[in-house]
């Protein structure tokens, strides 16, 4: 095998993914061997699973394919960090012996067919390559149309993300050097990407059905990830809150001529529903403006602690080149 051809490491994070490990890795492996085959690619090409501190016995599962398949290795988590803080630690560990990184969920909802177009835009220079959803025909009309107000939500909030793009994408060593330089705790993968402004594309395919298990991105979690990347990106969530606090106080001098007017031309009226809803509204207002604020002090405080985003309990991957790179194993 030349070595020109560029190695490759497939990061698939992993959480309670143990109904899924055996067709993940049977559909990975045929398409590795494909690329191989075609001389795509370099034969020491790896497909890395990291366990986000799974309940179940994906790490098992994990290990009995490290044994049996050349490609595989695992990166075990000392416990849950999350699916972006699992694709960080993967993206990171993969970055310091590859040529390129392609990220994928492990529930087979990505086509992995389109991994070799990924390869291909690769190899005619492009640095960053997204898979992009050509439909949403698999979603539920809620979950399409939620996702279409959130991509136009976050445009108009000035950051630019890919639509229909989750965390399927192809990155560069170039690329993946550059992405390890944002050092915040609160890191937004889908939104930093574009801000690296490497030469990129798309790949569009067809999502499929998930094909065992059940979803990690509940309506909950999804709420809890759109928050976390407008806050991430954006202050217009607290430039709303001033627009709202302006809005208040235009209120209340509308509700101060009028009284003022009712006083003077002995207009009287009942007070008492007024008064009610000017509390209500005024106090609603005033208690998310809090919460929006509380957000972004709370980014503050976490970023203030500098903690790890992830912690590293096992990593045959890094096993593995350790008497190729015995430098990076002394750092």
């Amino acid at each position: 095998m030349s070595k020109n051809l560029p190695l490759l490491t497939i990061v698939v994070p992993c959480y309670n993914e143990e109904p899924t490990l055996d067709e993940t890795t049977k559909e990975l492996t045929r398409i590795m061997d494909k690329l191989v085959s075609n001389k795509k690619i370099n034969n020491e090409s790896i497909i890395l699973y990291v366990d986000d501190g799974s309940k179940d016995q994906t790490w098992g599962k994990i290990e009995e394919k490290i044994a049996s398949n050349r490609y595989v290795h695992g990166l075990k988590l000392s416990r849950n960090f999350g699916h972006q803080g699992a694709l960080i630690a993967g993206l990171e560990t993969a970055r310091e012996f590859s040529d390129c990184v392609i990220s994928i969920d492990a529930d087979l909802q990505d086509d992995v067919e389109a991994i070799i177009e990924f390869i291909d835009k690769y190899q005619e220079g492009y640095e960053i390559v997204y898979g992009v959803r050509d439909k949403r025909d698999t979603d539920t009309p809620f979950k399409r149309n939620t996702a279409l107000w959130f991509y136009s939500l976050m445009n108009k909030m000035g950051v630019k993300l890919v639509p229909n793009h989750a965390d399927y994408r192809l990155m560069s060593k170039r690329a993946l050097d550059e992405f390890a330089k944002y050092q915040e705790e609160n890191l937004f993968i889908r939104g930093i990407i574009p801000l690296l402004g490497f030469k990129s594309t798309k790949v569009f395919y067809n999502r499929k059905e998930r094909f065992a298990g059940e979803s990690k991105y509940p309506l909950k979690k999804m709420i809890a990830f759109a928050l976390e990347g407008m806050t991430s990106f954006s202050v217009a969530p607290i430039r709303l809150v001033s627009a709202l606090g302006y809005l208040m106080v235009l209120i209340g001098i509308g509700i101060a001529i009028y009284a003022l007017f009712a006083k003077i031309f002995s207009y009287t009226v009942s007070g008492w529903t007024s008064l009610m809803l000017s509390i209500w509204i005024v106090g609603g207002v005033q208690l998310v403006a809090l919460g929006i604020i509380g957000e972004y002090v709370g980014k503050v405080f976490k970023e203030t602690k500098g903690r790890p985003r992830y912690t590293i309990e096992q990593n045959s991957y890094l096993e593995k080149h350790q008497e190729k790179y015995p430098d990076l194993m002394k750092n």
